[in-house]
């Protein structure tokens, strides 16, 4: 008889599981603060982001170790399953640095070069969001999903950073609310219902691989800013869907 590999519904109970575990361990370190290094990039990182990772990667391994694994502290193990886990330790390690709660444990699998599912865990606050294809999106347990609100002017736009070159001006003139409540933790406001986009000009692919599956299970909508959907297009837009083309069109110019 031939074995039967692990349902879907199996891995994200998994994939959830693991990415409370890993925010176990930023915790540790976000309660009585961190000092980072930073990196090649100039991008910094910190003993919580490698401990994290660390334990991901011997997690997945041990389960499942013919599947390949990219993870930003390091890099990419290749696999034979067909399945990649896409891993972000700490999303927001800048804030996470600075003692600010709205970091977050990025889990995300790709099963034939399809994003599949998604987490999205804020340790330090205590909620975790997640999505598989197919099974819809849940916070905390409870099903969520996108707002319903169509007028962007009355919508809250979140953003990570501001860029300087005025990229988003007339995106922040049209919104109703700005806020720098940004990294994933913009992404789970919109996929709860509590914002209408999160834009992100500058993403790498372990940053968004766990957004996409959230954001469209929830019934919205992910793309990069020239509205290519896929996770590797360098930027990201996250909306409840009917403020999507507004958003493009002001970013486009």
């Amino acid at each position: 008889m031939t074995q039967q590999g692990p349902t879907l519904s199996e891995l994200t109970e998994f994939a959830v599981q693991l990415a409370r575990r890993a925010g176990e361990v930023t915790l540790e370190y976000f309660r009585h603060g961190v000092e980072a290094d930073l990196k090649a990039d100039g991008t910094p990182v910190t003993a919580a982001d490698r401990g994290a990772e660390e334990l991901l990667r011997r997690e997945i391994g041990a389960r499942f170790p013919a599947d390949g694994i990219v993870g930003e502290e390091f890099g990419a193990d290749a696999g034979e399953s067909g399945r990649v886990w896409i891993l972000d330790p700490i999303d927001g390690t800048r804030s996470f640095v600075h003692g600010v709660p709205l970091y977050g444990v990025l889990v995300g699998l790709e099963i034939g070069g399809e994003t599949a599912l998604g987490v999205i865990h804020l340790p330090a606050l205590g909620e975790t969001v997640w999505a598989c294809s197919g099974g819809g999106c849940w916070w905390n347990g409870a099903r969520a999903g996108v707002s319903q609100v169509g007028d962007l002017g009355r919508g809250l736009v979140t953003t990570s950073d501001v860029p300087t070159d005025g990229r988003l001006d007339r995106l922040f003139a049209a919104a109703g609310l700005r806020r720098t409540w940004g990294d994933c933790y913009g992404y789970a406001l919109v996929a709860t219902g509590r914002a209408e986009a999160m834009i992100d000009p500058v993403v790498a692919v372990w940053d968004v691989a766990a957004v996409k599956p959230i954001i469209e299970e929830a019934g919205g909508r992910f793309t990069d800013l020239h509205g290519r959907s896929g996770i590797r297009g360098g930027s990201a837009v996250g909306t409840n869907g009917l403020v999507h083309d507004a958003v493009l069109g002001l970013v486009k110019g």
